[in-house]
């Protein structure tokens, strides 16, 4: 068993409730509503400009050159081809896309203040998430559906789906495992922490956009 394998085990109980969302088994079926999937791409591109950003502060604290590359690449897959999928699903492109909601402005801000720590290990397993969970969901529900062709959500189930998405996740995987290898006890708890929390959000993530999640006051 690697780390990220008993990360993995140890967030089960959070996979399963993700399994279990309605926006989820709305996506599957192909039931989900348009607006709820509007406001799911809106909050996901918005979402994903900072997520790029704390790729990129991977990069930048990666002390080993491929893994630089891998990151670099990953948050520019982020920012520029990701965007294309979700520019097809919101109303008014990616022009004004509005504020981020409660859960996406907590999400990003847990990753944007690991990207400040000083601990890139804690970071590496902060990110994994992302990659992972989707590449588990999409897999799976691209397997469930088959034939995407009719499906109206068919190029999400195919993106998140698709082998090259779970070739990068293999590839972060390894980045983290290596990271856990040559980390102290203390570095290590701070990466399960920071892998739990990230999943924790990736539930609440894909619930506030089942629930259509506001401020729940504003100055107007």
């Amino acid at each position: 068993m690697t780390f990220s394998d008993d990360l993995w085990q140890a967030i089960a109980p959070i996979r399963e409730a993700i399994d279990a969302l309605p926006l989820l088994t709305g996506l599957r079926d192909g039931s989900l509503d348009t607006e709820r999937f509007g406001y799911y791409m809106t909050q996901d591109a918005l979402y994903l400009a900072d997520y790029g950003r704390a790729l990129a502060a991977c990069a930048a604290q990666s002390p080993d050159a491929d893994d630089l590359v891998f990151w670099a690449e990953s948050a520019r897959q982020t920012v520029v081809v990701e965007r294309e999928l979700h520019a097809a699903h919101v109303a008014n492109g990616l022009g004004d896309l509005g504020e981020q909601s409660p859960t996406c402005a907590a999400y990003t801000g847990h990753l944007l203040t690991l990207s400040t720590r000083g601990c890139y290990p804690a970071l590496a397993a902060g990110v994994l998430p992302c990659f992972w969970i989707y590449d588990d969901v999409g897999t799976r529900l691209k397997a469930a559906v088959g034939d995407l062709s009719a499906h109206p959500y068919g190029d999400w189930i195919s993106a998140y789906g698709d082998p090259e998405f779970a070739a990068s996740t293999a590839h972060a995987r390894r980045i983290v495992d290596a990271l856990a290898d040559a980390a102290d006890d203390g570095v290590r708890a701070a990466m399960s922490a920071a892998f739990v929390r990230s999943s924790q959000y990736e539930w609440m993530f894909w619930d506030a956009a089942w629930r259509l999640e506001t401020w729940p006051v504003s100055p107007a």
